[in-house]
């Protein structure tokens, strides 16, 4: 029953940084787990950084490992994705979204879903 709002989204040079921003409107911001999951043309959604209801545990996939930061900001209900040394290959909509209690990386465990944001990276 949270509602999820992403910007942030756009146009980089191969090497340049963004940063996502999720805000969320709900009874209580600090219950969930948060979440990144991103997905290209033709492939399917993946997971790319989930952080825990305290802020204290974070996961990342491999593929942007070092070089992303998800956290969260429970005064302002939001949650960011910093992305930095950003590749070609990184060109996808990314997602946030939210989950009750425990962090996961698993797709079909988050409930709450935002609207979407492109991220482009040209080489």
């Amino acid at each position: 029953q949270v509602q999820l709002v992403e910007s942030g989204g756009g146009l980089v040079q191969a090497g340049g940084s963004l940063r996502l921003s999720c805000a969320a409107s709900g009874r209580t911001f600090r219950r969930y787990a948060m979440g990144w999951f991103r997905q290209a043309p033709g492939k399917e959604r993946e997971f790319v950084a989930a952080i825990s209801m305290s802020g204290g545990s974070t996961v990342y996939a491999d593929s942007v490992k070092g070089r992303f930061t998800i956290s969260r900001d429970d005064a302002k209900n939001t949650v960011y994705l910093q992305m930095n040394s950003l590749k070609p290959e990184d060109t996808a909509v990314y997602y946030c979204a939210a989950k009750d209690w425990g962090i996961a990386t698993y797709r079909d465990e988050y409930v709450y879903w935002a609207q979407g944001t492109q991220v482009t990276v040209s080489s």
